[in-house]
């Protein structure tokens, strides 16, 4: 399939692409069009009796026990906050008392 400037501006439109650049169309039209040939060079691969691939690899998630631990304590928490109260980290205001 060849790529044309109507096809271009077509494609620049739907993605609201700005490609007025004559330098970044020109650009644009190589790259799409060395796209669409790496598509056509697929589809004359012979993929009978091959089987869609849906997962890379056969192994399944391999997750850690979720176990709680205590590696940093409070005090030492608030040692980094810029503004803290007692056992509490201070942060501005984001909700207005009226809303």
């Amino acid at each position: 399939m060849k790529i044309t400037e109507e096809t271009l501006d077509r494609i620049a439109e739907l993605a609201r692409l700005d490609v007025s650049d004559p330098d970044a169309r020109g650009k644009m039209l190589v790259d799409m069009q060395r796209v669409f040939d790496f598509v056509e060079k697929l589809n004359e691969v012979d993929t009978t009796g091959v089987e869609p691939l849906i997962f890379m690899t056969e192994e399944c998630d391999v997750l850690r026990e979720d176990l709680p631990s205590l590696d940093i304590s409070k005090q030492e928490a608030l040692m980094n906050a810029p503004v803290k109260d007692s056992d509490y980290f201070k942060v501005p205001r984001v909700v207005d008392k009226g809303a």
